[in-house]
């Protein structure tokens, strides 16, 4: 693609230069199109905007006036109050923010204010702004900024709508709607070239041509036109999202044919057989749609999430089945050590009690050498071992398969790209096996398509029937004694549980209970007959090792732990966890917390300690009242947007997306990844003359995007 003016850096616009140009850096903007796509963040529409003079105490008010006057009020209590009167055609009102004497120095007379807020009475009307605006300057750059203005400092007319920029004090409200005001015209006579949409797919899809769209982001002509403006840039992220995805796709498909399995049942009727319950519907369905891939002759590559207890393991053991049938090896990679124990363990059982003839082999960092010899021979050898289990020991050097088929990657995210697939990258040419990815941790299904677009979706929805949820209670700090006495009644019980604390140790920063701490003073002074262990992810990995042991053989009754055991093993007999500080966590991860808990037939109970109020009260409001994975990610999603779920950015994946809204783009990313996948089905090259402008996109802007998903 030719250079674009959009290119260019910002300090050549008009009223910006080298001074403003630096001030403008933070904001993320150092080019043209930087500018254009730093989109406003608030809209008021004139109609909603009273004149002062019909503003009554007790309403909620916004307006629009001139500073004539300032002052910082002091009070008998020492409290400072910044007043300002502002004044429109009809009137004139105070405007008061206890407590902000600095803005004396940020508000000037002649200032034209945008203030919304409640109105009260004291010593006259008077509004207290939650936001206020600084909508232009007098005899500054922003004076010419008079949009939906019959003239300067004239009345509004109906229907103007005022736009609200992203600001710092650096580069304030007033001089970036000048900037805009000057250049506007101009960026946006740039955009054509950028138009990668034809006429034909724009009218399908319902969205403006992208020097519309951003048009009616900036200089809108009635309230709906930003959310159309938004909807375009929103589809072009998601898009090109798809489009890397769908590209990745294809060249899997193409350079790296699958296997055809060949489905006997010589071995999945016998375990179908000795089950002592029946798949659930959704069991039934993820169990088709894995066979579908695996027998198809291209290869698998499958998100399989499900909520906690949904039944994963079992999926994933009969895909191994199908892949032994075929007479293929089977890989799962689990993130712990006693995670991979329990996998290995659980797979044994089944096959004895089925009476399969299959060997499953086990492979840990910490095995013996002797051992380690044994197990890498019966991978590699003939007749090699069916099943290998293990952790990232599977991906180190020296591991071989004599004949790998299926690849299956447990709880996922705590894997990072290469990681993942390092076991499919290390197979010889031309025997490159399925893969099935699997997490406990349900997301929403707008966030799995967008960042797992290359894989298709599979979704354990359904619970088996019988399973007791957990009871969650919520707690305020003050109950504390008492939540300890029902801790006591469950290890009276003979039962085990977690006490859980967000930090490691106690600071200086915060006013947080941290687990050292707490550890010494549980073990000391509350529980003091009972055994107590200390779980956290500072630990050297034999101590850490050396206490799930001890909790999972029942030799510990209590664990007072940080977040690291989220993901640990399977012990039926813990029936309760205290999680302190709830309202530090994200409520995926307080969902994979409680699932420690209940994974036996005794009811359990999970209680959360916090301070509740605001946005945290919310989320824990919702975490106690459902016990549904899926409608906890929902939540999440919608309270925190759609920033990383899991707690940690994964390596590889992308950064926030700034316009697309997963909690109501769902359609969008429908229709993204649907256009992507048939414009990549039928020109993958993208060499069709229609997709010129796509594919420099593409090249230009996305190329360390299609980078990091070649590798995985």
């Amino acid at each position: 693609m030719a250079y674009s003016q959009l290119d260019r850096p910002v300090q050549f616009l008009k009223a910006v230069g080298p001074h403003r140009s630096d001030a403008l850096k933070k904001l993320g903007i150092g080019t043209a199109r930087d500018l254009l796509f730093h989109v406003p963040r608030r809209y008021d529409d004139a109609s909603t905007i009273r004149p002062i003079a019909s503003i009554e105490v007790g309403m909620d008010a916004t307006a629009v006036g001139r500073v004539r006057s300032k002052g910082i009020i002091p009070t008998r209590s020492g409290l400072r109050i910044f007043q300002a009167v502002i004044e429109d055609a009809s009137g004139y009102i105070t405007s008061s923010w206890p407590g902000q004497p600095w803005l004396e120095r940020r508000v000037r007379e002649g200032d034209e204010l945008l203030v919304t807020g409640p109105v009260k009475h004291f010593h006259g009307r008077q509004i207290h702004p939650r936001e206020f605006t600084i909508l232009s300057r007098e005899g500054r750059d922003g004076e010419a900024v008079d949009e939906g203005r019959d003239g300067p400092g004239g009345r509004l007319q109906p229907g103007a709508i005022f736009v609200t920029y992203p600001a710092v004090d650096e580069v304030p409200q007033w001089v970036l709607r000048g900037i805009f005001q000057r250049n506007l015209d101009w960026l946006l006579d740039q955009i054509p070239d950028e138009e990668y949409l034809s006429d034909e797919a724009r009218g399908e899809l319902g969205l403006p041509g992208l020097r519309e769209a951003l048009r009616r982001l900036h200089r809108p002509d009635s309230v709906v036109d930003p959310e159309e403006g938004r909807r375009r840039l929103a589809f072009d992220e998601l898009f090109f999202l798809q489009l890397v995805q769908a590209l990745v796709r294809h060249q899997n498909a193409k350079v790296e044919p699958g296997i055809r399995f060949q489905r006997t049942n010589a071995l999945i009727r016998p375990l179908h057989e000795t089950l002592p319950f029946r798949l659930t519907d959704a069991q039934a369905r993820v169990l088709r749609e894995i066979y579908d891939d695996m027998t198809s002759g291209q290869r698998m590559n499958r998100f399989l999430q499900g909520d906690v207890g949904a039944g994963k393991t079992l999926v994933a053991f009969f895909a191994m089945l199908l892949a032994a049938e075929s007479g293929h090896q089977s890989a799962l990679m689990a993130p712990t050590e006693l995670l991979a124990e329990q996998h290995f363990a659980t797979l044994g059982g089944m096959i004895a009690a089925a009476g399969l003839d299959l060997e499953v082999v086990l492979l840990t960092g910490r095995m013996a050498a002797a051992d380690r010899r044994d197990a890498l021979a019966r991978l590699a050898g003939g007749p090699p071992a069916s099943i290998a289990v293990g952790t990232h020991a599977l991906i180190q050097e020296g591991v071989r398969f004599a004949r790998l088929g299926l690849v299956i990657v447990d709880e996922q995210h705590r894997f990072g790209v290469r990681q993942r697939m390092a076991l499919v990258d290390g197979v010889a040419p031309g025997m490159k096996p399925d893969v099935l990815v699997m997490s406990a941790t349900p997301i929403p299904r707008s966030l799995a398509m967008t960042l797992y677009g290359e894989l298709e979706l599979s979704v354990l929805d359904e619970l088996p029937p019988g399973r007791t949820p957990v009871e969650t209670l919520l707690r305020y700090p003050g109950r504390r004694e008492q939540v300890y006495a029902r801790v006591r009644e469950e290890l009276a019980k003979g039962h085990q549980g977690y006490i859980v604390y967000p930090q490691v140790q106690e600071s200086e920063k915060t006013d947080l209970r941290a687990a050292t701490e707490e550890y010494e003073r549980l073990a000391k002074e509350v529980f003091t007959d009972r055994r107590v262990g200390l779980l956290h992810g500072q630990l050297a990995p034999e101590e850490k090792d050396r206490v799930m042991r001890g909790f999972r053989d029942g030799s510990i009754d209590l664990i007072v732990a940080t977040s690291v055991v989220e993901v640990g093993i399977d012990v039926p007999n813990a029936t309760f966890m205290v999680i302190e500080h709830a309202e530090r966590f994200g409520l995926s991860q307080l969902h994979q917390l409680r699932g420690r808990v209940g994974r036996g037939s005794a009811p359990a109970v999970c209680v959360l300690i916090a301070e509740v109020g605001g946005d945290a009260g919310e989320r824990l409001k919702v975490f106690r009242d459902t016990n549904d994975g899926f409608r906890i990610a929902e939540a999440d999603l919608r309270i925190r947007g759609p920033g990383d779920l899991f707690g940690a950015q994964q390596h590889g994946r992308d950064p926030l997306l700034r316009f697309a809204d997963l909690t109501r783009d769902e359609e969008l990313v429908e229709r993204a990844r649907s256009l992507a996948r048939e414009i990549v089905a039928a020109d993958p090259e993208l060499a069709a003359p229609a997709h010129a402008r796509m594919r420099d996109l593409l090249a230009t802007r996305h190329a360390e995007r299609l980078k990091m998903w070649k590798v995985g």
